[in-house]
């Protein structure tokens, strides 16, 4: 059954027009090309075709299911941004022009589906910069599979060399880890006798090196998604603001099923809640609370929601439902009236890829 009605995320395809350009024009300005990250809107391709207007080179997701949709209803470069499987090599091959990869025996597989299938492929070998994800923490043994790619791979085109910053172990990028990527670049391209294309120094967190000035001159690539689809971690997580950016992209409206003044203690011996946690307390008294009909299954983090109307406050979330206090609310609400939010990363991620919340696309006319 196709979700129709409330909860809605209303997606604002103009305003992330706008953010895309954007951040297209600053990182050209500095020499570099931006690849757009429409993971965090589920792979939506009309996300994808805004970013594609604004400038942006490759339409880039983690999820090849989700670059086969943008082949089919859009010309463009595509990136897989998450390490190929091996149960999903003859896919990367026919719908990712390019990859990114920290292993030689992966590599090997799109090889040989490379020459199966009649096509070329593009890699990016990737450098563990210490945020302990993906990539080779050695740079000698990326130096040296890098050299091996150029000299033995007929279909396996060695593109460039990236790396990933603040995704798992919230390493910021810095002038000093970035460089360290450039030496290696550099170190390859003196091995194989020509330039890189890619240099590719990471996603939204590498901004701030840009907006400064102080980013590697040899840095010429970024993955930007959030920094485009919400731009919500920059202002107030890092305090930077960029002149002509929105925060309104993703607006998620739900309905209220019930409002009723209660304690803002639980009653009785406290145990764990319904995902195992023992979530701490405080007594406030009595509070008008509102209860809405979304809850963590649709977007996960609750304290990561942010209710566009002051004197909103959000208290916590169950499955299903989602608790905010408005005693403090100048408007009086009542079951049936929409209570709206802006967005951090992760709910925008998971509430695009509910399947129990309606997507709606909407222009400045009518937000």
């Amino acid at each position: 059954m196709e979700k129709n009605g409330y909860p809605i995320l209303d997606i604002n395809l103009e305003n992330i027009y706008m953010n895309a350009e954007t951040i297209v024009q600053l990182c050209e300005n500095n020499g570099i090309t931006v690849s757009g990250v429409i993971k965090g809107a589920a792979g939506n391709i009309k996300v994808a075709e805004q970013m594609l207007k604004a400038g942006c080179r490759q339409i880039a997701s983690s999820r090849v299911e989700q670059l086969a949709e943008a082949k089919k209803h859009l010309h463009c470069e595509t990136l897989l941004l998450r390490l190929p499987m091996e149960s999903e090599i003859v896919e990367v091959v026919k719908y990712a022009d390019i990859s990114l990869n920290s292993e030689l025996d992966t590599v090997w597989l799109i090889e040989k589906a490379c020459e199966e299938q009649g096509r070329k492929h593009k890699v990016i070998i990737m450098i563990d910069l210490g945020d302990l994800r993906e990539g080779y923490i050695d740079p000698e043994e990326a130096i040296e599979a890098a050299v091996f790619i150029e000299q033995n791979m007929k279909h396996v085109e060695l593109a460039g060399v990236g790396t990933n910053l603040g995704c798992y172990g919230s390493v910021k990028p810095t002038v000093q880890n970035l460089g360290l990527l450039t030496e290696i670049a550099e170190e390859i391209e003196k091995r194989i006798n020509r330039k890189l294309e890619f240099i590719s120094g990471g996603a939204t967190t590498t901004l701030p090196l840009v907006l400064s000035g102080t980013i590697p001159k040899k840095i010429n690539n970024l993955r930007i998604g959030e920094g485009i689809l919400n731009n919500m971690d920059l202002p107030l997580l890092w305090n930077i603001n960029i002149p002509g950016m929105n925060q309104d992209t993703f607006i998620l409206k739900a309905q209220i099923i019930e409002i009723k003044n209660k304690p803002s203690h639980p009653i009785g011996e406290l145990f764990v809640d319904a995902f195992g946690n023992k979530p701490h307390y405080e007594d406030y008294g009595i509070r008008k609370r509102a209860l809405l009909a979304i809850g963590a299954q649709d977007f996960v983090m609750h304290d990561k929601l942010v209710p566009l109307e002051s004197g909103i406050n959000v208290v916590g979330s169950s499955s299903d439902h989602l608790i905010v206090d408005v005693t403090e609310c100048e408007r009086e609400y009542r079951v049936g009236d929409l209570i709206s939010f802006k967005m951090f990363y992760a709910p925008m991620l998971f509430l695009n890829s509910s399947i129990y919340v309606t997507k709606r696309l909407v222009s400045n006319e009518i937000i």
